[in-house]
């Protein structure tokens, strides 16, 4: 038998309760303009979203194994979707955004080629029917402010 990973239930209209295999639970729902509140995540911004999240995560363990200064780290994502339904994805583009002190460009490029190739789930699901492309950007951390005496 299969592995159960996620149970939804109907609450009303176009809004469900969405319980994933770690017990945790969200709302889904629809737009206003497709019978929705706009009460929860569409399944489309799920996708994603566990994109940049399982990247994120690998990258900035990554980084801190490679003793990286990081002190803040955003992923977005962007992308294109099919004109026709159903409106699938066609292109996403993850870019990261890192901040710290003497971040090493090369270790933030390995990083993010390690979670591309090896270790993203998400992406290598993704990737057979989705273009993926990156970028990232480095910004200097302000430096630490002085103790007054």
């Amino acid at each position: 038998m299969a592995t159960p990973f996620a149970t939804v239930n109907w609450k009303s209209d176009m809004e469900f309760e969405a319980t994933g295999f770690s017990g945790h639970v969200m709302t889904l729902d629809a737009a206003p303009s497709a019978g929705g509140h706009n009460a929860g995540f569409r399944p489309m911004e799920l996708i994603a979203i566990g994109l940049a999240g399982c990247t994120a995560m690998d990258v900035i363990s990554l980084l801190k194994k490679k003793r990286q200064d990081v002190t803040d780290f955003e992923v977005k994502v962007s992308g294109r979707r099919a004109e026709e339904h159903p409106k699938r994805y066609t292109e996403l583009h993850v870019e990261y955004i890192v901040k710290g002190h003497g971040i090493q460009p090369e270790a933030v490029a390995r990083a993010i080629e390690l979670s591309d190739t090896k270790y993203c789930s998400v992406a290598a699901t993704l990737r057979p029917a989705v273009t993926i492309t990156s970028s990232f950007r480095i910004e200097e951390a302000e430096p630490a402010a002085e103790p007054v005496a």
